[in-house]
């Protein structure tokens, strides 16, 4: 496949951040999910809010939010925009929590990795909330779900209920 395929990829093959200056502002949203796998003592410690640590679930929220806006900061190439709107929702579940974020913008580039940003974000706040009691907790199956707006439209991720709009 030929560099000229990848938008991140100059003609010589070198990273490159794409301008999009020319670009109009449309509104974005991406929706992403994750789960954290939990040993069973782990997942009743979660229900009861018996963790040593405090309130995992609130924790984890905010983390998530905060990682959605720090996006830029972290990944190279992505670019600096104003994240206008992010929720992170975590479920307790009998073999873990499942976590999902929409990240929604009016800006000239999608919110996707920004929404898997707070997912992975908030999956980690809850595995270092854990960690002591249970070293096993584990973060699998990060992926975007769904997303609206844009050149390329909407698109939902065969098999799931995607909640971006």
């Amino acid at each position: 496949m030929s560099s000229a395929a990848f938008a991140h990829l100059d003609e010589a093959g070198h990273a490159r951040m794409v301008d999009v200056t020319a670009k109009q502002p449309t509104v974005r949203s991406a929706t992403a999910r994750g789960f954290v796998r939990c040993a069973a003592e782990t997942v009743s410690a979660l229900r009861d809010g018996t963790v040593p640590k405090g309130d995992v679930l609130a924790v984890a929220r905010i983390a998530g939010i905060q990682g959605a806006k720090r996006c830029a900061e972290l990944l190279p190439l992505a670019h600096v925009i104003g994240v206008h709107g992010a929720s992170v929702d975590l479920a307790i579940e009998d073999d873990g929590v499942a976590v999902e974020a929409t990240v929604r913008t009016a800006d000239r580039t999608g919110v996707e990795m920004e929404a898997l940003t707070a997912v992975t974000v908030a999956a980690l706040a809850v595995i270092d909330m854990v960690k002591g009691a249970d070293r096993s907790a584990l973060l699998e199956n990060a992926r975007i779900v769904a997303k609206a707006g844009g050149r390329s439209g909407s698109w939902t991720r065969e098999g799931e209920d995607g909640a971006a709009g």
